[in-house]
């Protein structure tokens, strides 16, 4: 019967260094600092003390990304397509629908039917946005644009 003492390792030993013999001494540390220490790491950009790069460099400009307004567009052609005449079309169905995909990461967002062509199908669409054209060509056919923003 094996026991826990006498079993062989189905891995392969990490080599201990340090302990005398060709890996002595300081170990492939070099000699001191704070490398050659123990848990002696260095964060990114860290210079020792000196004012890093990062902080050197004057930050000028403005950037509008946080408050950017994310839209996503929809198609009207591609609403007839995937959806039956007379449907109320919601937000939550264009997802399900994967005609609007929505950014990892990213919360919310705006809906725009948008669309140059005409349809033959009647609905009722739940949108943030809408382009004329495509608010035309929907209410041509005795469809519905129901906004929940304002356009």
């Amino acid at each position: 019967m094996n026991e826990l003492h006498s079993m062989i390792s189905a891995g392969k030993d990490r080599k201990r260094v340090g302990r005398g013999g060709s890996r002595g001494g300081t170990s492939g540390r070099g000699h001191k600092g704070q490398k050659a220490r123990t848990s002696g790491t260095v964060g990114i950009g860290f210079e020792g003390g000196q004012m890093p790069l990062y902080r050197r460099v004057p930050k000028r400009g403005f950037s509008n990304v946080p408050f950017k307004r994310i839209v996503y567009v929809v198609d009207i052609v591609n609403l007839e397509r995937c959806f039956d005449a007379g449907q109320e079309i919601t937000r939550d169905m264009l997802k399900n629908r994967r005609l609007v995909v929505m950014r990892k990461g990213v919360l919310g967002g705006l809906i725009k039917i948008l669309g140059n062509a005409s349809i033959t199908k009647k609905f009722v669409i739940h949108a943030d946005l809408c382009s004329k054209a495509a608010r035309i060509a929907v209410e041509k056919v005795g469809g519905e644009i129901r906004f929940s923003m304002g356009n």
